[in-house]
């Protein structure tokens, strides 16, 4: 199957050799090719080029992109899009005064989401969790990490894997996932979070491993939850399954997990509202992405990730969702992507070099995804027309997505 894509106004992300990850002020280039085409054949992207040499052969159909411009589809590095119900009693209850952590304190939270999810069979969990997965498709993501985290039991953290590994079966989208059991105590280990640690560790652990259900393992390093001690005892029993650490640190509190990540060599640390010169210093000369959620700081109004001050200080940045039904109950990628330049303070240019590019590098998709590569992936959107790529992030509130292709697939 060839589709030709014809007139577009600007190619955005056009990289012959792109590096795995930008930062610094590398995140400020922003290649781009005018008044371009580029050829799809079948699930990749096989050539581009100029409209004054225009491609020559047959293909199957030609989209006319006047006006309009063409990147790489989002790369949406940390979700936990397999969940059972919602939580808008909560959203409610924090308009009413409560703060997340009073509503974690009286059973909320995540352990809301726990009882609702083992109370819900992996089929019905599965039709959920396609609703969620084909609208997040629309709005233009091609790449998507899926953490399990809402089961906090053996079989009800194996339903939610399975869950994400079959949707990366019947959807033209590269699914990653992670296995995020120590995401919060459970009721019943209430006291005695060293056996629940012990669960995770010998029970949890292995099975995941044995079903090769997961790609990374993530902890939520964070007060209240699991602290530096507990996220290196999971982490080293994580290793002996060659399991790569994604994990949450510095969301309210900065107690050490940056440090603690990078010393294990985690892909990425995620959240990272709360940030300290230490954590900066841990992250230079690292391999470790530092991720940026801010759908989660809107919805919660706490502080955003400094991104401003993390990209200057010569580090990248990578930009996702946290779609979630208790801190960011959003898939919505152009969101982030105009909340990062608006309150974070990035360019436009940076934010979608988060978006793309660095997102890729966090999910391990660096080679396939997130930037206009002959050989890559063609994961692509195409917008309406629209005068500029930095009206994508000003117009925050529109919709200007036109056509998503997906693995070469129009959607």
């Amino acid at each position: 199957m060839k589709i030709l894509l014809v007139n577009i106004d600007q190619l955005l992300q056009v990289r012959e050799k792109p590096p795995s990850k930008l930062k610094g002020s590398e995140m400020k280039e922003l290649p781009t090719l005018s008044n371009a085409w580029l050829l799809v054949e079948d699930d990749r992207i096989a050539h581009f080029g100029a409209m004054d040499t225009p491609f020559e052969g047959a293909v199957d159909s030609t989209i006319d992109c006047t006006g309009r411009l063409v990147l790489p589809s989002w790369c949406d590095s940390h979700t936990h899009l397999v969940f059972a119900g919602n939580r808008e009693q909560e959203f409610v209850d924090r308009i009413n005064g409560m703060t997340y952590q009073e509503i974690a304190a009286r059973g909320g939270g995540i352990l809301n989401s726990a009882n609702k999810l083992q109370n819900t069979s992996e089929d019905e969990l599965f039709l959920q969790a396609v609703i969620r997965l084909r609208e997040v498709m629309l709005s233009g993501t091609g790449a998507i990490e899926i953490k399990s985290g809402y089961g906090l039991t053996t079989e009800a953290e194996l339903k939610m894997l399975r869950v994400a590994k079959r949707l990366a079966k019947e959807f033209p989208i590269e699914i990653k996932t992670t296995f995020l059991g120590a995401h919060a105590v459970p009721q019943e280990f209430k006291g005695n979070k060293d056996a629940y640690i012990e669960l995770i560790c010998k029970e949890m652990l292995p099975k995941v491993a044995s079903e090769k259900l997961a790609d990374y393992v993530d902890v939520f390093c964070e007060e209240g939850y699991f602290s530096v001690a507990d996220t290196e005892k999971i982490l080293s029993e994580a290793k002996k399954y060659n399991l790569i650490p994604k994990i949450h640190v510095n969301q309210f509190n900065a107690i050490g997990g940056v440090a603690t990540g990078v010393k294990y060599e985690a892909l990425s640390v995620d959240h990272l509202e709360v940030l300290s010169d230490e954590d900066i210093k841990a992250l230079q000369g690292s391999d470790t992405m530092p991720v940026a959620l801010p759908a989660c700081s809107y919805f919660l109004s706490i502080p955003y990730t400094p991104g401003r001050a993390i990209i200057d200080a010569g580090l990248p940045l990578a930009l996702a969702t946290d779609f979630n039904p208790g801190s960011s109950p959003t898939g919505n990628m152009n969101f982030v992507v105009s909340a990062a330049c608006i309150k974070m303070r990035l360019t436009p240019e940076e934010a979608i070099n988060a978006a793309t590019l660095n997102g890729a590098y966090a999910m391990g998709l660096s080679d396939s995804h997130g930037s206009i590569t002959r050989g890559k992936k063609a994961n692509l959107i195409i917008t309406s027309p629209v005068p500029s790529y930095g009206f994508l992030p000003y117009s925050f509130g529109s919709n200007h997505i036109e056509t998503v292709i997906c693995n070469g697939k129009i959607l």
